[in-house]
């Protein structure tokens, strides 16, 4: 069980790292101006390879977690509240991925219409969800 766990957290460390670099590359993006299509090539081809990389990464993540959750019966029981909520959590991330995603497109289609100052905002997001879920899979407040 520690062999899926070590790997578990390398996953999701590296799954988040992408997903706090690419609002990153979004922020970069919506400041390129007018005519530098170089650039914004540039950052394009960044945020696709990174996006690539990001799902790579998230698949093992999940799937470690889940056998954790189901093979070995980690959060099953009495005492479980904090499972329930982690899980609230590990979908927020995916729904938060699936964003990243749609936004990449966005900016692939010439549509973006958000400042680069929404997505310093939206760059904070997983911050907190990763708070939450260390907090919830460490404290076991429920």
């Amino acid at each position: 069980m520690l062999w899926v766990k070590s790997f578990h957290i390398v996953f999701v460390a590296s799954w988040f790292a992408g997903l706090f670099y690419l609002p990153r590359i979004f922020v970069n993006l919506a400041q390129v101006p007018p005519g530098s299509v170089a650039e914004r090539e540039r950052l394009l081809w960044m945020a696709i390879k990174l996006m690539r990389f990001t799902h790579l990464l998230a698949v093992p993540a999940v799937l470690l977690g889940l056998w954790l959750w189901l093979g070995y019966g980690i959060g099953l029981g009495a005492g479980s509240g904090w499972m329930h909520a982690k899980l609230a959590v590990v979908v927020l991330v995916l729904g938060y991925h699936h964003a990243c995603f749609l936004i990449l497109r966005r900016f692939q289609n010439n549509e973006n219409r958000r400042s680069h100052i929404w997505y310093r905002w939206f760059n904070e997001i997983p911050v907190l969800l990763l708070v939450l879920a260390v907090v919830l899979v460490v404290v076991k407040p429920f």
